[in-house]
């Protein structure tokens, strides 16, 4: 095992700059899957113990995004996370801690559970799931949704990075999907998990990339 005295970020850094690491780059077309933007996650303001910012305009181009997207006819993805009262369907994932601040305390409807205002959500035609495990893949409609679609790339956007955007990453990776993370688009609680779980997403499982990169994809996008 290697050892070193330098800190995720500057690891980070020096992974991303290396022109030499071959990219799964975008396919024909791609899907904006946006993991947990919800208030429990995004507004420390109303929740300190839960929330988390890395880049104070993460919202702004998540919605940018998501709206540019929908505009080409592409399709856009929202997952948030919640359980039922007794906080059951949190399975093992909700036994090590039971506050108020607990995973399996966010429960359907709450604040906790309700998007960003600073989202741009249609739901008239963007696919919005509950979901209530790490990856936005697991026990929803997210496969069958993207096969409809004919999607090949999937943008994951959200958080936490280390948490549920890698478990998405992850397994679109292992659905055969090019995965895309955004880097302005995804955060995490601290600086140290966020670039190091960044670091083995583009070591590993996806293509992390400026926000303007895929802004410049949609723009280009033309349906087939």
């Amino acid at each position: 095992m290697q050892t070193t005295t330098k800190t995720a970020k500057q690891i980070f850094e020096e992974v991303w700059a290396n022109p030499a690491r071959a990219k799964f780059g975008f396919g024909d077309k791609l899907a904006v899957v946006n993991v947990d933007p919800q208030k429990g996650y995004t507004r420390p303001d109303l929740f300190p113990k839960t929330a988390y910012i890395t880049d104070p305009r993460q919202m702004d181009h998540i919605s940018t995004m998501s709206t540019r997207a929908r505009a080409s006819g592409l399709p856009v993805v929202w997952t948030h996370v919640a359980y039922m009262e007794n906080g059951a369907d949190a399975g093992v994932w909700g036994t090590r801690t039971d506050t108020p601040d607990s995973l399996q305390n966010i429960k359907v409807g709450s604040e906790r559970h309700a998007f960003d205002d600073r989202l741009d959500i249609d739901d008239t035609v963007d696919a919005v799931y509950t979901k209530r495990m790490p990856s936005a893949f697991f026990e929803t409609p997210l496969q069958s949704f993207l096969t409809w679609h004919r999607v090949d790339t999937v943008v994951i956007t959200g958080g936490s990075t280390s948490g549920c955007v890698r478990a998405t990453a992850v397994d679109a990776l292992s659905h055969g999907y090019r995965a895309i993370v955004p880097i302005e688009c995804v955060a995490d609680k601290h600086e140290s998990y966020h670039f190091a779980n960044l670091t083995d997403l583009q070591l590993k499982y996806a293509d992390v990339v400026r926000t303007a990169d895929v802004l410049d994809w949609i723009d280009a996008y033309t349906p087939a």
